[in-house]
């Protein structure tokens, strides 16, 4: 018995002793972030508004392919406000533009959609996904000649998203 709270004396001294030594506290006093148990640096991390957004359209997605239209809606709604706001933060950023597009056009409002994706084909005129996204809004609006155009962009990569709006162009 005496042997067994020797030992456990000797663990809890060592603990204290090892603990204070890896302190996450620098020499002022102030927390970096660092340091096993005392380590709460995870509280102040945020998720980025378009890390959300996306997390919101994958759902979304997952939820319209098992047809579950309403709640569908709801998690594009959603991830339609986390683009909103990362747009606000990064106004030039051509993922997001395009996001905001993608989303616009699946929920419907086919002219908030044309404007974003055009704000991110003037920031990038070569993006395929950019130029997929509104050759098939275009069709979808009955502008052949402008998906045309957009096709005749996708031309030069010769990339996936030329071979399908091409497939979409010989279907109309």
């Amino acid at each position: 018995m005496k042997i067994n709270k020797l030992l456990f004396f000797i663990f809890l001294y060592t603990s204290i002793i090892y603990t204070k030594s890896y302190s996450a506290e620098n020499k002022s006093g102030t927390f970096e972030g660092k340091g096993g148990a005392e380590d709460h640096s995870f509280l102040n991390v945020t998720n980025s508004n378009l890390k959300k957004g996306k997390d919101f359209f994958k759902q979304a997605i997952k939820l319209k392919k098992k047809n579950k239209i309403k709640k569908s809606g709801i998690k594009f709604e959603k991830a339609l406000g986390y683009f909103v706001l990362a747009h606000k933060e990064y106004p030039e950023n051509v993922e997001i533009l395009n996001y905001l597009g993608f989303t616009y056009n699946v929920i419907g409002d086919l002219i908030m959609s044309e404007i974003y994706y055009q704000q991110a084909l003037v920031l990038d005129p070569k993006n395929p996904t950019i130029n997929q996204g509104l050759g098939e809004l275009y069709l979808e609006t009955k502008r052949i000649n402008l998906a045309k155009e957009r096709l005749e962009a996708l031309s030069i990569c010769n990339c996936q998203e030329y071979i399908k709006l091409k497939n979409l162009l010989e279907k109309n």
